[in-house]
């Protein structure tokens, strides 16, 4: 690492913390505890390594900080809910819907006229994600992916909030989202009957690794690399997700939900990476109207 230079070491960062990221759904499955259980765990270790690492910074807050957290909580309750429901590559595909709504809602907030590409990239995302309620679907498998689609609404509200405060309330609003959530969730461990030695150990890698310890290699990689890039590398959490979910535990995605996968992150990644691109804005001025 000492031969890397910041920016190189700020790409290796923000793979990492995608690749623990994209190992959630398959602790989720294989833990037996229900989405509650291992919600409250799942935050009340990010909880506490959130303080052990960003110290006071944690504590930081106004307004803003606590419907961020709010919003927080809901992204990570919801996320657990639709993974224990439905199979974790829709609860993974439905919830990086998230551009979607900001897209649609950004400007009617910031009161901006709606780009053509954003248009395009909406209507091409929606197709995609009708895709994932075609075919035989139990109603388990239909209540999940509502509950997916639910997550990446308040995942597009957190990022809309985080955008509206300031930089130094980005770990306070975190750390009391995973409070919130321990918080809620507290009076469901006292219903656990099978708490062995592995579950903890799996619960707890959620908690320290998934979220704590991944968010916080992000937050150094992303002071070091463009915005474009932290975003593009963590596409790979949705990404292999299921696979890990595939290999450790079985489960086979349906055909149409991963080709509305690809069509989603695909449209995303056209609109993000491409179109947001200085050379790109210059020449796309010159070809449309």
């Amino acid at each position: 690492m000492k031969h890397l230079h910041e920016h190189q070491k700020g790409l290796l960062a923000v793979f990492a913390a995608g690749l623990l990221w994209s190992t959630g759904g398959l602790f989720i499955k294989l833990v037996p505890f229900n989405a509650m259980q291992i919600s409250f765990f799942r935050s009340f270790f990010a909880a506490l390594v959130f303080l052990v690492i960003f110290k006071k910074e944690v504590f930081y807050a106004n307004l803003f900080t606590f419907i961020n957290a709010v919003l927080y909580s809901g992204i990570l309750i919801l996320f657990v809910m639709a993974t224990k429901m439905t199979t974790a590559a829709n609860a993974i595909f439905l919830q990086y819907t998230a551009p979607i709504y900001v897209l649609i809602f950004e400007p009617l907030i910031n009161k901006i006229k709606y780009e053509k590409i954003n248009i395009v990239t909406i209507l091409f995302c929606f197709i995609g994600m009708v895709l994932f309620f075609v075919g035989k679907l139990s109603l388990g498998d239909i209540r999940g992916n509502i509950l997916a689609l639910l997550s990446g609404v308040a995942f597009a509200a957190f990022l809309l909030g985080m955008r509206k405060n300031k930089k130094e309330y980005q770990f306070s609003s975190i750390f009391y989202g995973n409070i919130l959530v321990s918080i809620i969730c507290f009076s469901s461990i006292s219903e656990i009957s099978n708490f062995t030695a592995s579950n903890f150990l799996m619960v707890s890698y959620l908690g320290i690794f998934q979220i704590g310890i991944a968010y916080a290699i992000f937050s150094y990689g992303l002071k070091r690399v463009y915005a474009i890039e932290a975003s593009l590398i963590s596409m790979i959490e949705p990404v292999l997700n299921p696979v890990w979910v595939f290999l450790g535990y079985g489960e086979v995605p349906s055909f149409m939900a991963i080709v509305g996968g690809i069509i989603i992150l695909t449209a995303i990644a056209i609109r993000a990476f491409i179109f947001e691109s200085p050379a790109m804005k210059a020449r796309l001025k010159r070809v449309i109207p």
